[in-house]
């Protein structure tokens, strides 16, 4: 039976599962989106307002489901939009798939408007996106497409992005099309490492206390329930890398903080009285480990994960830790009876020094907005002061997903990968679930017209933004480094709650300046269907509870 390329790719990535296709549509894309005209009772297309952000919906969607992301754009400009958000994906190693339209075959290296080919001394696509996926390769005749797609999508898999240049008179060309058979997910595991990583175990149980730090890769294997499991078979306080925190029940008694620049002194405490930190799902890198070399270089470290960690260790590598911390937990449960679980204590917040400025404080409105949250909303926090402190102080509901990109660091990428996240998962066990995206109004200035997105699909999500009228973070680094001479990220003050509220008139938006307001306006856009939106006035002086600013503050103390 023959089809159109265009109509086998969508097809095929329904058949995996796959319900949107993100991106933004262009002369070079557009066979793809009738396709996706024609498969609508499978596959749903969603019109970003930008590459990068469309990218960062695949990322989010296959975040928040174990999945594969699906984004689509046009030659040219579209395509350069997406390598910001690629790069995230390829960094924190999250399964995206981007087809790229090209120019017609024949008008490669002829003039073509956009041409990315590489000949005739234009730009090389596949060189350039080579650098930021696992696999990239330009379909030059229909009758390749089923073997690039399965590669495609194999390498995906395994861990990041994945790019098929697809010129437009391939998409339009029909094919034979052959039954579709992607490559099913490989389980590999490390038999010897995780012979040794057993026996350092079993040594740790008998000599005294295992802390376990978890990483992106339980969210990623969906490990949650093996992990939880496992930390109870062995008795362990459990802490999290910044990105993980929805790995581990965040009220569990055991649960002893976030690991690193934003991380809780429990955590540093467990480790330093402990027989052996075993690392599940994380390489620590800086982010995760500041504050901890120390107390690590003197550990002994266990670590199971598809990566090494950046530091010494016993490492066992494994593709899918839920099936084998699943099989860990069988195996020291059956030797063993699992301890009563210990009666938990608050965390202890970083001391930061007192704010007196304009607005809510960051700890105060943090701890406001967790009160506000009804069980299995999904929480996405942005970059900068604002993601300090939502890491630092906000305990992920129970049920809920918790996204923070620390790939890249990519200031508005909350806005895209909370709206793909919500496609995904807004039909909760009990209901409609809530997304909610916290971002600075420095985030919100790159990307935050995204919004526009969930307001066309009505998508229950509330986007809260901090507004302090600065890049708050590099006033903080100007301020603590540069000796406070000047300030290039201060801005003109921004109205955004009356801004967004006059641009989109039915969409319930609020400015909230004073602490008596927040609980009251989040209780409104808890139980309002549909987007909602939420300005809070921060101050842009106030240090997040971030550790490289307190120390270097506490050092300058020191010193004078």
């Amino acid at each position: 039976m023959q089809s159109r390329v265009v109509d086998y790719l969508v097809q095929a990535v329904s058949a995996i599962g796959v319900r949107h296709i993100f991106g933004v549509d262009g002369a070079n894309i557009e066979d793809l989106y009738d396709a996706v005209f024609d498969a609508a009772d499978d596959v749903t297309g969603v019109i970003a307002k930008h590459e990068f952000a469309a990218a960062t919906m695949a990322d989010g969607y296959a975040r928040s489901t174990g999945g594969l992301g699906v984004v689509a754009a046009t030659s040219g400009g579209g395509a350069m939009n997406l390598v910001a958000g690629l790069a995230e994906s390829y960094a924190s190693r999250v399964p995206v798939l981007a087809l790229v339209g090209q120019p017609p075959t024949a008008q490669e290296g002829n003039g073509a408007f956009q041409d990315t080919s590489g000949h005739a001394g234009t730009i090389d696509a596949v060189r350039m996106f080579d650098e930021i996926t696992r696999y990239c390769a330009r379909v030059e005749h229909a009758a390749e497409l089923p073997d690039q797609l399965a590669r495609a999508v194999g390498a995906a898999r395994r861990g990041g992005p994945a790019v098929l240049l697809l010129p437009k008179d391939v998409q339009q060309s029909s094919i034979a099309a052959p039954p579709i058979r992607l490559p099913a997910k490989v389980y590999r595991r490390d038999e010897a490492g995780l012979l040794r990583l057993r026996s350092a175990l079993t040594t740790a149980r008998r000599t005294g206390k295992i802390v376990i730090i978890a990483g992106d890769q339980v969210a990623r294997d969906d490990a949650r329930d093996e992990l939880a499991r496992l930390a109870a078979v062995l008795d362990a306080a459990v802490g999290v890398a910044p990105d993980a925190k929805d790995t581990y029940d965040n009220t569990d008694p055991g649960f002893c903080g976030v690991a690193g620049t934003m991380g809780h002194p429990e955590l540093g405490a467990a480790l330093r009285s402990a027989a052996l930190c075993l690392l599940v799902g994380t390489p620590m890198p800086v982010t995760t480990r500041t504050g901890l070399d120390e107390v690590l270089a003197g550990s002994t470290v266990a670590s199971i994960g598809v990566t090494p960690p950046y530091l010494p260790s016993i490492h066992a590598a494994s593709t899918d830790l839920a099936r084998t911390l699943g099989e860990l937990a069988d195996e020291f449960a059956a030797a063993t009876v699992t301890p009563e679980r210990r009666t938990g204590t608050p965390l202890t917040p970083l001391r930061v020094p007192p704010s007196s400025g304009p607005g809510l404080r960051y700890r105060q409105l943090v701890e406001t907005i967790d009160a506000a949250l009804p069980d299995g909303t999904d929480v996405f926090a942005d970059a900068g002061n604002t993601g300090a402190a939502v890491v630092h102080h906000l305990r992920v509901p129970r049920g809920g997903r918790f996204v923070v990109a620390l790939g890249m660091g990519g200031m508005g990428y909350a806005f895209g990968a909370g709206i793909g996240s919500a496609f995904a998962r807004r039909h909760g066990p009990g209901g409609e679930r809530r997304t909610v995206v916290v971002a600075g109004d420095g985030a919100f200035f790159m990307h935050g017209m995204e919004i526009h997105t969930a307001i066309e699909h009505a998508l229950p999500i509330t986007f809260i933004v901090l507004n302090n009228n600065a890049h708050a973070m590099c006033v903080t680094r100007e301020q603590l480094y540069y000796r406070d001479r000047y300030s290039f990220n201060r801005f003109r003050p921004a109205h955004l709650g009356d801004g967004i509220g006059a641009m989109f008139p039915e969409l319930p938006a609020f400015s909230v300046r004073a602490p008596a307001e927040l609980a009251e306006t989040l209780r409104h856009c808890m139980e309002t269907e549909g987007p909602s939106f939420i300005s809070i006035d921060v101050d842009p002086d106030e240090v997040p509870p971030f550790l490289p600013f307190l120390t270097t503050i506490e050092q300058s103390r020191s010193t004078s």
